[in-house]
């Protein structure tokens, strides 16, 4: 089967692993996928993520989720652009998540980042995903 929404897969293996209460998560490695690990790992929401080869030779990532009491860190984890809709936003219409509380990701031309940093460098880009 093609796969045609690599982070779309991501975010739903780490959702699914959640669930089950996983403590880690594999995903085929690519670089854009490891640019969103880094904003959520910065934001605080995995601990963390390693580059590794897979049995079938191919590079992975594995990521390392994060629970508080119990709890999975990440509440809520939307896909906003697919594929096929594509959802772009200059750097004044950049969704707040919750009030602030949330975090969106957003793919610009300076990089992938979070939400906040991307107003404060003054770039709007692509919305990939919100957390919350």
């Amino acid at each position: 089967m093609a796969m045609n929404d690599p982070i779309g897969d991501m975010l739903t293996r780490i959702r699914n692993s959640q669930m089950r209460g996983k403590s880690t998560v594999k995903t085929p490695a690519s670089r854009l996928r490891a640019w969103v690990l880094d904003v959520l790992e910065a934001e605080g929401y995995i601990r963390g993520y390693e580059k590794t080869t897979g049995a079938d030779g191919h590079p992975e990532l594995v990521i390392s989720l994060k629970y508080f009491d119990g709890d999975p860190v990440i509440r809520e984890l939307k896909r906003v652009s697919t594929p096929g809709r594509r959802v772009y936003a200059g750097v004044k219409d950049i969704p707040q998540v919750r009030q602030g509380l949330g975090v969106a990701i957003v793919s610009t031309p300076k990089g992938v980042m979070s939400d906040a940093a991307a107003r404060q460098a003054n770039v709007g880009g692509e919305v990939l995903c919100t957390i919350f």
